[in-house]
């Protein structure tokens, strides 16, 4: 797989294990986000834009700061609002980031954005939601590979 591809599934992966109860998307194709949003939550990780890469020469090297688009959304559950469920959800993966910020030596460095949270409208409960990017910065030799 591309260097490009490897980071957005590491990142997903991270999201997977810092939320394991949320429902988490994006990448595969595979799924449409659901019409209503679980009880434990849900992620979708978008692709994102890497940008035009910086470079050196002599090896070549291209050097990215890929911006990736996470969504989170939630639902208010037994005793907990929607917005600290949401401020919980943000917090696992603010700490997932913490522990891992080279996604196992693909990326020099992860950061985030912070978060703009929104009401999400919806069925009878009020939902709360927040996007965000995760910067992966990497390099590789070959912008396609």
């Amino acid at each position: 797989m591309s260097k490009r591809l490897d980071v957005l599934i590491a990142v997903k992966q991270l999201i997977e294990i810092a939320l394991p109860g949320a429902k988490v998307l994006g990448l595969d194709g595979k799924e449409a986000p659901p019409a209503t949003i679980p009880a434990t939550g849900m992620v979708i990780v978008r692709t994102g834009d890497p940008g035009e890469p910086e470079y050196t020469l002599s090896p070549i090297t291209y050097y990215y700061d890929h911006r990736i688009p996470i969504e989170v959304s939630t639902e208010p559950s037994a005793g907990i609002s929607s917005e600290e469920a949401l401020d919980a959800m943000l917090m696992a993966i603010g700490h997932g980031i913490d522990a891992d910020r080279t996604l196992g030596g693909l990326c020099d460095w992860l950061d985030a954005s912070s978060p703009g949270t929104e009401d999400i409208d919806g069925g009878g409960q009020p939902a709360r939601g927040a996007d965000f990017m995760l910067i992966a910065s990497y390099s590789t030799s070959n912008p396609l590979a």
